[in-house]
C-alpha cells in the first residue's frame, strides 16, 4: 500500500510538469497538444487541485476514483481535489484543453461565485465527472482557455491577479446554466433526486448568503433549520469538505474585506455594523483569519493605492 501511494504522488508531480504550459502556486494551464505518450500505463494521479479538461479530438478511457469512464470529443472532465485518476487507453490523436486550480484557490473562486444551485452542481459532478458539451459550449470553453492562457503567459498586467480572478468567476457563471441543464435532464430521466441532506445544506448556504450582518454562530443557523448544530456541521463536512463554522467564517470574512476595502467607515463602525461585541474582539477575529490586524490591512491598501496614484502621474 505504501508503495502504491508513493507511485501516486510521484506520477502526479511528473505528469503535471510534462503537460503544463503555465504553472504557479494557484493555477496550472495544461498543454493542448497530446502529451499522453509521456504518461505510463500505470500512472495514477492523486489530485491536490481542482481539474477541468475538455477533450477536443480523439478519445480516452480512464478511471476516476476507480470508476471507469470514456471521454470523446466535446466531453468535459471535472474533478474536485483528492480525486484519483488513471489513464487506461487513449488514441494517438487525443487533444485536450484544460486547467487546474489549487484547492484553496478553487474554494475562494467557488465561494465568490457560489449560489444554492451551484452547490447542487458541485454535488452532482462528484458523482458524474464527465459532462458532454454541445458545439457552442465547447467553443466557449476554448475561448476562455485561450484568454486565460494569453493573460497568464503574456506581458504582466498591473491588475493581473484581479483580472484572472474575474475571468475564472465569469467562467463559473458561464457554465453554470449548461451544467444545471445537464443535471436536470439526467435527474429527470433517472427519476431521481438528491438526498434530504443536500437540501439541508443548500438551505444553510442560502440562509448564510442572504443574511446581513451574518450571525457567526452555528447554533443560530441550526435552530433556523430545525436541526442540531452537530448534525448541521456533519452535513456540511460531508458535502463541502468544511464544517459549518468554517463556511460561516468564509462568508463573514468576505463582508469584512469588502467593507475594509471600499467603505469610508472607521474600523470601529465596521465592527459595530457586523455585530461584533467590541473593537478588540473584531481585531482578533480579523487577525486570526487574515494574518494581520484590520488597521494594518487598511494601511497596506493605502500604500498600494498611493503607489498606483504615483504610477498614474508618471
Amino acid at each position: 500500500m505504501e508503495k502504491e501511494i508513493e507511485l501516486v504522488k510521484m506520477s502526479s508531480s511528473e505528469i503535471i510538469e510534462k503537460v503544463a504550459v503555465y504553472k504557479d502556486e494557484e493555477i496550472i494551464v495544461l498543454n493542448q497538444q497530446n502529451e499522453l505518450n509521456n504518461i505510463t500505463h500505470n500512472s495514477i494521479i492523486k489530485t491536490d487541485f481542482a481539474l477541468a479538461i475538455l477533450c477536443l479530438k480523439g478519445s480516452t478511457s480512464l478511471l476516476v476514483n476507480n470508476n471507469p469512464y470514456d471521454m470523446y470529443s466535446n466531453d468535459l472532465l471535472i474533478c474536485p481535489p483528492q480525486t484519483l485518476l488513471k489513464i487506461e487507453t487513449f488514441n494517438k490523436d487525443l487533444t485536450c484543453y484544460g486547467f487546474c486550480l489549487s484547492s484553496e484557490y478553487a474554494k475562494r473562486i467557488f465561494l465568490a461565485s457560489s449560489s444554492c444551485s451551484s452547490w447542487n452542481s458541485h454535488l452532482y459532478i462528484e458523482e458524474h465527472p464527465i459532462i458532454h458539451l454541445n458545439e457552442k459550449e465547447s467553443l466557449l470553453f476554448c475561448q476562455y482557455y485561450n484568454l486565460l492562457h494569453s493573460k497568464l503567459t503574456g506581458p504582466t498586467h498591473r491588475h493581473q491577479k484581479e483580472l484572472i480572478n474575474a475571468l475564472l468567476q465569469a467562467f463559473f457563471y458561464e457554465f453554470q446554466d449548461s451544467i444545471e441543464n445537464y443535471i436536470h435532464i439526467n435527474i429527470m430521466s433517472a427519476q431521481s433526486s438528491f438526498k434530504s441532506s443536500n437540501y439541508l445544506f443548500n438551505a444553510f448556504i442560502e440562509l448564510l448568503v442572504s443574511s446581513y450582518p451574518k450571525v457567526r454562530s452555528v447554533n443560530y443557523y441550526a435552530s433556523r433549520l430545525f436541526v442540531t448544530p452537530k448534525y448541521l456541521s456533519s452535513i456540511c463536512k460531508d458535502i463541502s469538505g468544511d464544517t459549518a463554522s468554517v463556511l460561516i467564517t468564509s462568508y463573514v470574512m468576505k463582508d469584512i474585506v469588502c467593507l475594509l476595502k471600499s467603505s469610508e467607515k472607521s474600523i470601529k463602525e465596521i465592527a459595530n455594523e457586523l455585530n461584533f461585541e467590541n473593537l478588540s474582539f473584531f481585531g482578533k477575529y480579523v487577525k486570526r483569519n487574515l494574518g494581520i490586524s484590520p488597521k494594518k490591512y487598511r494601511e497596506g491598501l493605502t500604500i498600494s493605492q498611493n503607489k498606483e496614484m504615483k504610477f498614474r502621474k508618471c
